[in-house]
């Protein structure tokens, strides 16, 4: 029993998913944990809080002022009781709530007190997940460290069809075993990640580059550093944070990203190649500004940058895993199939830049994963979950010994 003794704290929301929470307090009683369970007003109108009393065989809390069976202060008592709090469903109410320190409920009060890793899983109407005010509230909770799986893509219940359905509940309940007993299958490995767009200049005000935001690459580097590698993050110009344990490297140019990468690749184990470097710049970087001349156009010879994955693949040392992304617009399995060839790849990570829910400066991503071996299409996920999976492959081939 994988979570033995470890206090599993479960908000339940008031939604339509409120009966996956059933089957996910089953599966974290099977485990071994113990599960005690906080239910808002409007989640008994869709589950009775008895049917969680059976499966916990815990007390359910739904009422901030309801005098408990020992004194204590319970929702203190239970935030600090959690090894791991967890929402699920976690409507955009609760999401808006956290995100703003309001506490006028019992869950709410709990979650604000509880200083264990919290874990949210959204379910909600596609519109009220892409809707502005729930974006920067999720945005706000992720950059406070609180952990999100979900949501789905999929026919929802309201007759929708889109993003917002709740993650499965035994997807939830492997990220919650992941928190609590985390994967180290990576110990002892040094992997290389890079991640962002590049820059190209035009003149010292002006540049080529595209619409990356570094959020896959950074996903990457800390799912594989919370697994216990030694990561080193080549990134380019991105707003975002430096995950905890992992040392950042900066460029800002494809031939800056060129020279890192053949100098640090071969002392690496893995190395994973989510940047997307500019495939061209510019011929002739203008001195000064460049100027409007009249009503003329500017003409702008570009060459080509060098092919960083080509190299790469070049460099590559027995044993050495390989991975590489192909961000495109048409023909996506082709144009991959063919760049893993081409550059010596062990596994390249597709996907359509141009589809709902993938590509550049989103939170989830659609990828189809490539090897000799064959192609597997996951679903709309949260970037940070199509880590895990990336580097649960990255595992699998290191143990197939398929490399080198």
């Amino acid at each position: 029993m994988t979570l033995e003794g470890k206090n599993v704290v479960l908000g339940v929301t008031g939604g339509i998913a409120a009966y996956k929470a059933c089957e996910l307090t089953s599966r974290l009683r099977k485990a071994g944990a113990q599960v005690y369970v906080i239910m808002t007003k409007n989640a008994c109108q869709f589950v009775a809080p008895l049917t969680f009393e059976t499966l916990s065989n815990h007390p359910v809390v739904t009422d901030t002022f309801a005098r408990p069976d020992t004194w204590e202060v319970e929702h203190i008592a239970l935030a600090k009781r959690a090894d791991v709090f967890v929402i699920a469903p976690a409507t955009a109410n609760i999401l808006a709530k956290m995100a703003h320190g309001i506490a006028d409920d019992m869950l709410s009060t709990t979650v604000l007190a509880t200083r264990a890793p919290v874990l949210v899983a959204p379910a909600m109407n596609t519109g009220m997940w892409e809707n502005i005010a729930t974006r920067e509230n999720v945005k706000t909770l992720q950059n406070r460290g609180i952990q999100f799986i979900g949501p789905e893509g999929g026919f929802l219940a309201c007759g929708d069809s889109g993003a917002g359905r709740m993650s499965e509940p035994k997807d939830i309940f492997d990220a919650i075993e992941n928190i609590l007993c985390p994967k180290r299958e990576l110990e002892g490995l040094s992997v290389l990640v890079t991640a962002g767009p590049t820059q190209e200049k035009i003149d010292p005000v002006r540049y080529i580059s595209n619409r990356s935001s570094g959020k896959m690459g950074y996903a990457i580097a800390e799912a594989a550093a919370r697994r216990g590698a030694k990561v080193t993050l080549v990134s380019g110009p991105v707003r975002l944070e430096t995950p905890q344990g992992v040392e950042r490297v900066d460029i800002l140019s494809t031939q800056d990203l060129y020279d890192q990468m053949t100098a640090r690749c071969p002392q690496m184990d893995v190395v994973i190649q989510a940047a997307a470097p500019a495939d061209f710049t510019p011929a002739v970087v203008a001195d000064q500004k460049i100027k409007k001349h009249g009503d003329g156009d500017l003409t702008l010879t570009l060459r080509q940058t060098p092919d960083v994955a080509a190299q790469v693949g070049r460099l590559k040392k027995p044993g050495q895993i390989l991975v590489g992304f192909a961000a495109e617009t048409n023909d996506v399995l082709e144009n991959a199939e063919g760049k893993l060839r081409k550059k010596n790849l062990d596994m390249i990570v597709a996907n359509d830049v141009t589809a709902p829910g993938a590509g550049f400066d989103v939170d989830t991503n659609i990828v189809t994963f490539v090897t000799e071996q064959g192609k597997e299409t996951l679903p709309c996920l949260p970037k940070t979950q199509v880590a895990e999976e990336l580097l649960n492959r990255v595992v699998m081939l290191k143990e197939k010994g398929s490399v080198g």
